[in-house]
């Protein structure tokens, strides 16, 4: 009796795409969020914001250059879906950078 072996899924493969198409953040920026905040607590932030965009890129570029098999079903479309939340998700942050760098001119021009 001859089996035929179905071919086995990188299944690593489709975890970390799942996992990171559910990795987008959602929500807008509120620019009062920032109003009580000194210069340090605004430099911080727009820091954490920065590291954010980069490390986001990174992946958003990792998942762009993986070699999703053609027998992987639908792969190539999780993988298209998961590269464009990063991209949406890049945009957010750097509309939260905007909002974090103006509030700052303005807390920090007053100290001077």
């Amino acid at each position: 009796m001859m089996t035929s072996a179905a071919p086995i899924a990188p299944t690593g493969l489709v975890v970390l795409l799942v996992l990171l198409a559910g990795c987008a953040s959602r929500g807008s920026v509120d620019p009062s969020a920032y109003a009580t905040m000194d210069c340090n607590e605004l430099n911080h932030t727009l820091s954490g914001v920065a590291g954010s965009i980069s490390q986001t890129a990174i992946t958003r570029g990792k998942v762009a250059r993986t070699n999703v098999p053609g027998w992987v079903p639908g792969g190539k479309r999780v993988a298209t879906a998961v590269t464009d939340r990063q991209t949406a998700r890049i945009e957010r942050l750097q509309q939260q950078e905007r909002t974090i760098s103006t509030a700052r001119d303005q807390t920090c021009a007053r100290r001077q």
